[in-house]
């Protein structure tokens, strides 16, 4: 029990022996945050103050302080060191296609983003735990997700490159009660619960359409895709050959499957610009060629351009007038919205509303490419 003595000159707070009292016994081994082992049972202090050590650090409190408003002060301390120290932790593996894209390094920034403030907003320590290949290997996603099935991880984010070559690994995951979720990637054959991205047969379509305006419905296009594995990229192709049979006066060359570098994209481009020098539009359903610097050979304008995503790199390219519009995901997005739903779902036991998540694409142009690049300062931060 709390002993206060008020005597002549002196105050004894028996410190101890009132935390004791008025906290949980248990709550007691937090001590150790506090250099274990120095505590002042007794103390003794000029008259009219009250005083005690935590560890080496002496508190002085004024005389006119209530003693048990200060035991009900450091009870709540004591409860919140406890709480943090027993708060739920929730770990989730996030793999993306391939390190350093920017498009991944965003969503990655939103998802810690995410576990900082619905952490903090939830009482609960959340961790991103970013695996991701150095270049794009389907292989090694499925290997990295067995990896994280093994290392105990509580919910995991994919971005697949090939779904037939990831969907055993998440179904493995499942069956272990791990929920998987996909963005801009899916595995539409596997059991992850939800998958986070946009409607690419739309986007396909809609990226001819703006296409077919800029060239005044006349002319010669072509386009580049990615990976010819991926479901989502299948999806756009089909999408922007649907279009083009809407558009009589615009002959569809092909669409130019590449590897998932700018150097590769660049180098089909110029490829196919070489053996084909009356192309007037390009399409194109991936960002990747804007990713590096002087990509497009032709003088602005001269050649009609359309490309998915609005990346920082790809922004100059707006700005130079290089490329006409681009049509911008939400990836800071997909990220925050990754580790919400996995919160929703294993915090709240709360599904989501549906398998498919959808969001809408955003139209840059050179009226609003500034506002815009302004997002990437939260986005992709500084390090």
């Amino acid at each position: 029990m709390l002993k206060i003595i008020v005597g002549p000159g002196q105050t004894h707070l028996n410190f101890r022996a009132a935390c004791s009292a008025l906290v949980p016994k248990g709550l007691m081994k937090i001590a150790r945050h506090f250099n274990a082992g120095s505590w002042q049972q007794k103390t003794r202090v000029p008259e009219g103050r009250l005083s005690f050590l935590i560890g080496n650090l002496p508190v002085f409190l004024l005389s006119n302080l209530d003693a048990s408003a200060l035991i009900v002060g450091l009870a709540l301390v004591f409860a919140n060191v406890t709480f943090a120290e027993n708060a739920k932790t929730y770990t989730f593996g996030m793999i993306a296609k391939s390190q350093g894209n920017p498009f991944f390094e965003a969503a990655r920034s939103g998802a810690n983003d995410a576990a900082r403030e619905l952490g903090a907003k939830y009482h609960v320590q959340i961790k991103i735990d970013w695996r991701t290949p150095n270049e794009e290997d389907a292989q090694k996603q499925a290997d990295i997700i067995e990896q994280l099935v093994l290392g105990g991880v509580d919910g995991i984010i994919i971005s697949a490159s090939d779904a037939n070559k990831v969907t055993g690994a998440i179904n493995k995951a499942v069956a272990e009660n791990i929920p998987v979720l996909t963005f801009s990637g899916d595995a539409p054959n596997s059991k992850r619960f939800v998958s986070l991205g946009i409607d690419d047969f739309k986007c396909g379509e809609q990226t001819f359409e703006e296409l077919a305006k800029l060239l005044g419905g006349k002319g010669v296009v072509a386009a580049i895709d990615g990976n010819p594995n991926a479901a989502n990229l299948q999806q756009r192709a089909a999408g922007f050959r649907s279009a083009a049979k809407q558009f009589p006066g615009i002959k569809m060359l092909d669409i130019f499957y590449h590897k998932e570098t700018p150097q590769d994209a660049v180098a089909k481009i110029e490829q196919v610009m070489q053996a084909n020098p009356d192309i007037a539009g390009w399409g194109l359903l991936g960002g990747w060629p804007l990713f590096t610097d002087n990509a497009l050979k032709w003088s602005p304008g001269t050649i009609k351009c359309v490309s998915v995503d609005a990346l920082p790199p790809e922004l100059k390219y707006v700005r130079s007038g290089h490329v006409q519009l681009l049509l911008s995901q939400d990836v800071y997005g997909y990220g925050y919205h990754a580790v919400e739903l996995l919160i929703n779902k294993l915090h709240f036991k709360k599904e989501p509303a549906g398998a498919i998540d959808n969001s809408v694409l955003t139209p840059i142009t050179q009226e609003n490419v500034e506002a815009f690049a302004k997002n990437w300062e939260k986005w992709l931060p500084k390090k």
